[in-house]
């Protein structure tokens, strides 16, 4: 070892002062070591980082040179190494490396890490050596050099860990180009210098990107752009502008200090989370282009940003996301085609953590048109959507986005959307089966134009809610179930009673069955579901705007009136078998096959002692047989409720 070569050397009476330089003996031990091993490359950049290290010139004006010992000494190192002047020269001019130079001395810097690395780590197994190299040492060791040189989708490069001073240009030219490899293609490319158009092909770029904002990011993660740089721009196909170029470099620059500090080891031995995260919206594209192309000057009283107007055109289109993560790491992630929003919201949710302290989310938007609405309302959905997470309810965000609905169903650590093309698909999504309540929180600019706006807030746990709207000849029916799950019926309108007593008949019924299979020493969960209702007005097809609580209906004794129950079984696999009881009499499907609803439209019509044909309706439901929850949830039974009456009612209209 070093220490017993000193003890050798002193008591040899060694005078050499030089060779007993610390520095030297460092290199003399590596430089026997990589010569017995036949790896002279590695020699020499172990010779080039010394020389770097003692920074001490050895090429240019000898005036104003001193003679110090530590030049005499590297003078005659640098002669055993059968350096020339070139190759001095090269080192000498290190203030003036920029990127070519420090990625070429960089490639050798990781790689002799790795290699040195990957070799402690093994030589710590194979001579059991975990109690002299500290296991917590050689992980903080391996995530440091994770996070500074290891390459991954998305991560920008970091050139410089202090190889050159300034990595700065004077001057630049940012063009983007046609793809040779990929025709109908465009990519993003930076040039030394202030280059024309017609220049751009006979010059070798300092860097290639697909997109702008990983090519900018790059240039300011490296320090290759700064405030002095002077930057000629060729912006191709893009929308992309001097202004937004300028803005875009001065959020980067906000969001992303130049150069990384060191990171904490206790830092480094928990998973990276994010710390900044930068969002830009619309890098380079002008979300109304089409409407400067045709010159149209548009004026509307619709400015949503995601439905902007009365074509309803979503201005928000694509996602460039910038994140500075704890083991200053940075990320560049872009979302981009008719679901960029949400595909960046759900990352963006999904990524965050759930312990440590959340990441300053900064929203900017530099666009042709609009920029400052668009930005604001983006910053608006995520505030709410972070709200929601933390409430940790489930909630459900409804969003609309031009004619589509999206939701984003925030469960923590799972977020994820859904993207529903029409109103149809939208109840048909708000009418499936929960696991538990959850809650749906509607986006003010969503549903403008539908009733489910104005009563779809009022949902609340543990009770259904009917809503009801009149417009004659029909009206609307909308339950909302114990889970918030949403049914939805139009039904022909007589009178107020006839639309709501057989639904209030048909709960009851339900309740009752429920409570009967609930223990009773549990008074908690022995507790029936009420029904609560609530009338949308005013009557009509136009907007409701008011939504009124309505007492329960109240069921008077009629004796034209009887039940209709209906049991439905497993018949076999996937087949369910139906049984009704109409006044207490059996009609089952083993008995009647296909003509079961007839016989009992029949029956039901003989029933009747007025003339006029209205609806009928099932007033009770056992679904016990099929169920493999003691309660089946209430949707399930209204959606079994509306089949039954359709079948039936239509049996009615042929009699």
């Amino acid at each position: 070892c070093l220490s017993m070569r000193l003890k050798k050397a002193v008591f040899a009476n060694c005078a050499d002062l030089d060779e007993l330089d610390p520095y030297v003996m460092v290199y003399r031990r590596i430089e026997e070591y990589l010569l017995a091993r036949g790896e002279p490359e590695r020699l020499e950049l172990v010779r080039r980082s010394l020389y770097l290290k003692v920074n001490k010139k050895l090429t240019g004006s000898t005036r104003h040179r001193s003679n110090s010992w530590q030049r005499l000494l590297l003078e005659r190192l640098v002669s055993e190494w059968h350096w020339d002047e070139r190759q001095l020269a090269l080192l000498d001019s290190r203030s003036q490396w920029k990127v070519r130079q420090v990625a070429s001395e960089r490639r050798a810097l990781v790689g002799e890490l790795n290699f040195s690395y990957r070799f402690l780590t093994q030589f710590a197994r194979t001579q059991k050596a975990v109690n002299s190299i500290n296991k917590r040492d050689l992980n903080v060791l391996g995530r440091r050099l994770y996070a500074a040189f290891e390459r991954k989708a998305g991560k920008v490069e970091f050139l410089n860990p202090g190889i050159a001073p300034d990595l700065a240009e004077d001057t630049l030219t940012l063009a983007q180009l046609p793809n040779k490899r990929e025709p109908g293609r465009h990519q993003w490319c930076l040039y030394n210098g202030s280059l024309s158009a017609h220049e751009l092909e006979t010059f070798a770029p300092i860097k290639r990107s697909r997109e702008l904002l990983e090519l900018l990011t790059w240039c300011h993660r490296n320090n290759v752009i700064d405030s002095s740089t002077r930057l000629a721009l060729h912006p191709g196909i893009s929308d992309l502008t001097e202004f937004e170029l300028f803005n875009l470099q001065g959020a980067l620059q906000q969001s992303i200090a130049p150069p990384p500090g060191m990171v904490e080891e206790e830092v480094l031995l928990s998973p990276s989370v994010p710390r900044e995260i930068l969002l830009l919206i619309n890098v380079g594209v002008d979300p109304l282009r089409h409407h400067k192309d045709l010159n149209i000057l548009m004026t509307t009283e619709r400015t949503d940003s995601l439905s902007y107007a009365g074509v309803r055109e979503n201005l928000v289109l694509t996602f460039d996301q910038i994140t500075l993560n704890s083991w200053n790491e940075v990320l560049v992630n872009r979302f981009d085609g008719p679901y960029a929003l949400l595909d960046c919201l759900t990352e963006l949710f999904n990524g965050l953590p759930e312990k440590s302290a959340r990441p300053v989310i900064r929203v900017r938007c530099f666009c042709h048109n609009r920029a400052q609405a668009i930005a604001q309302r983006v910053e608006e959905l995520i505030g709410t959507a972070q709200l929601l997470l933390d409430r940790r309810l489930n909630h459900r965000y409804l969003i609309q986005v031009e004619q589509r609905y999206h939701v984003l169903e925030m469960i923590p650590g799972r977020v994820s959307h859904v993207t529903l093309e029409h109103l149809p698909a939208l109840f048909s999504y708000l009418g499936e089966e929960l696991s538990a309540y959850s809650p749906i929180h509607l986006d003010p600019q969503a549903l403008d134009d539908s009733d489910l706006s104005l009563f779809i807030p009022y949902g609340q746990p543990e009770c259904i809610q009917v809503f009801y709207r009149i417009n004659e000849p029909n009206a609307d029916l909308y339950v909302l179930d114990e889970r918030n799950a949403l049914w939805h019926q139009q039904v022909p309108y007589h009178t107020e009673s006839s639309l709501l007593v057989p639904l209030q008949r048909f709960f009851q019924s339900l309740v009752y069955r429920r409570v009967a299979l609930l223990p009773l020493d549990n008074p908690l969960e022995s507790t029936p579901l009420e029904a609560l209702y609530y009338r949308l007005t005013p009557d009509g097809s136009g907007r409701a705007r008011r939504v009124e609580h309505r007492p329960t209906p109240t069921m008077l004794s009629d004796p034209s009136f009887f039940d209709v129950q209906a049991i439905i079984e497993e018949a076999s696999p996937g087949q369910v078998s139906v049984t009704l009881y109409c006044d207490g009499t059996e009609f089952s499907e083993l008995e009647h096959g296909d003509q079961l609803f007839s016989v009992v439209a029949r029956r039901i019509l003989e029933q009747r002692r007025e003339p006029q044909r209205y609806r009928c309706y099932i007033t009770d439901l056992d679904l016990s047989g099929i169920l493999r929850e003691t309660r089946g949830q209430t949707i399930l039974f209204l959606r079994y409720k509306a089949e039954l009456e359709r079948s039936l009612n239509a049996a009615l209209d042929e009699l």
